[in-house]
């Protein structure tokens, strides 16, 4: 899901910023640089990119700052309210975060659940090439429609990192019992 909702849009749009989208081939030499916000807290988790056109750079670890220097940075400049990047469709938000944004942002919990009810089985591109899915896949670990998950938030002893589009922070998606559906 990383791939197909984060990365290949964003090669997507960089290619076309670049004069040469796909199918057209980008000439060697042709590249732009893609700025990533991953701070040293994070730094297991920088990368450059895998095509030649984009050349990934880390201005955080340029500058040596952790996630409080960001933070700190942000409130001397009146941005304190300023909150961590994420896909609204990421499998791995805890309920705090689902109940925040069913409350405070009607339009994405809105495109959460959309999102959440077309995975149900799988995308439509891998069943067309034949790649049928077994089970059920779920954006929520109760492996019930996201709508239909009784939310529970609770207070977290630290903040997880956000995710970037190299960089979730999460790893591989969890699954689940043959049967009992998985977690996208």
């Amino acid at each position: 899901m990383h791939l197909e909702y984060k990365i290949k849009p964003i090669k997507a749009e960089v290619r076309r910023r670049l004069g040469y989208p796909h199918p057209r081939r980008v000439p060697a030499g042709v590249r732009a640089e893609v700025a990533i916000g991953i701070s040293l807290d994070e730094i297991g988790r920088a990368r450059d990119s895998d095509v030649a056109y984009m050349h990934n750079v880390h201005p955080l670890l340029d500058v040596g700052w952790r996630r409080t220097d960001c933070l700190r940075f942000l409130a001397e400049h009146g941005l304190a309210d300023t909150p961590k990047s994420s896909c609204v469709g990421c499998p791995f938000h805890d309920d705090g975060f689902w109940f925040a944004l069913r409350e405070h942002s009607p339009q994405e919990w809105a495109d959460a659940v959309a999102f959440d009810r077309s995975i149900r089985n799988g995308s439509a591109r891998a069943n067309a090439d034949g790649h049928p899915l077994r089970g059920q896949f779920f954006l929520h670990r109760q492996r019930v429609p996201l709508d239909k998950v009784q939310l529970r938030p609770r207070p977290q002893p630290g903040e997880a990192p956000g995710c970037g589009p190299w960089s979730c922070p999460h790893g591989e998606p969890v699954t689940g019992d043959a049967g009992h559906g998985e977690v996208a």
